[in-house]
């Protein structure tokens, strides 16, 4: 593997690790707004469910309180994919199609250069 192979490759993990930081920083944003209003909207029904907890009592609090079973359904879903995602990467690795696609999006930062957003992240070596 020459030098410029191996520098490209490090950016790779570099972008790789970024899309990582940036999707869990939007699941979070997501569980602090949307999840915690949900939440804070089902205040009443949670503390019914303390006292007598069945799954009838929450199917139907999330029934009569539509609004509020979206939002957790988001933020849930959204957990989901992404944890069923990165597993998927930490099991098998990175797919070929995904490696190339990294690799290209590597590139066009590099050929966009310091006006690229991600490119004092993925792109300028921070060793210095």
């Amino acid at each position: 593997m020459c030098k410029d192979e191996s520098v490209l490759q490090i950016q790779v993990q570099r972008l790789y690790r970024l899309i990582i930081y940036f999707k869990w920083l939007i699941v979070l944003l997501l569980w602090s707004s949307v999840g915690s209003l949900s939440i804070w909207s089902l205040r009443r029904e949670i503390s019914l469910w303390l006292d007598h907890f069945t799954w009838i009592s929450v199917r139907y609090s999330l029934a009569y309180n539509k609004l509020s079973a979206v939002g957790l359904g988001l933020c849930l879903g959204t957990t989901t994919a992404i944890l069923v995602w990165q597993s998927r990467h930490i099991l098998w690795g990175i797919s070929p199609e995904e490696q190339k696609r990294l690799e290209q999006q590597v590139r066009q930062i590099n050929h966009q250069g310091e006006t690229h957003p991600l490119w004092r992240w993925v792109i300028q070596d921070n060793s210095n």
